[in-house]
């Protein structure tokens, strides 16, 4: 059987109900020239913060 499709306002809040995330990799430099790096999933609102604070 197929899946029975929702329109309308159903639809919009249970689209709205899913976070948006994004995979953040922060690399940063060893001492004999090797790198390192760090992934994390944030929210894809947060992303420039997360930066900022994880710079180095």
């Amino acid at each position: 059987m197929a899946k029975k499709q929702v329109f309308g306002d159903d639809a919009q809040a249970r689209k709205g109900t899913h976070r948006k995330m994004a995979k953040v990799i922060i690399s940063t430099k060893l001492g004999n020239n090797k790198f390192a790096y760090k992934e994390s999933m944030v929210d894809q609102d947060s992303v420039k913060e997360y930066i900022n604070e994880n710079k180095s």
